[in-house]
């Protein structure tokens, strides 16, 4: 699993960014997204990052990215409407 946070100050380049992430992942705070994927996802993810934005980023913006092994998504805390997001639904 991979946490992106960024702070991006142009708004087109911020724009296409969460598009692109979305792809992937889903948004948990509004510069803040979860990708839960296969590692081959996850690598491919980082590398569009280092050859597509990357050159587009200024040095005012920022993009930290934080890998969580299996371990440590068990030690994830989650409080309010976030507590049900990892819940499996089953439908009959």
């Amino acid at each position: 699993m991979l946490i992106i946070s960024y702070d991006i100050s142009n708004n087109k380049l911020r724009y296409a960014f969460a598009k692109f992430l979305k792809k992937y992942g889903r948004r948990l705070q509004y510069s803040v997204f979860e990708l839960k994927n296969s590692s081959r996802i996850l690598e491919i993810v980082k590398l569009e990052i280092e050859m597509v934005f990357k050159k587009k980023f200024k040095n005012t913006d920022s993009v930290l990215i934080f890998s969580l092994c299996e371990g440590c998504k068990k030690k994830v805390v989650r409080y309010g409407y976030a507590v049900h997001e990892e819940e499996e639904l089953i439908f009959l």
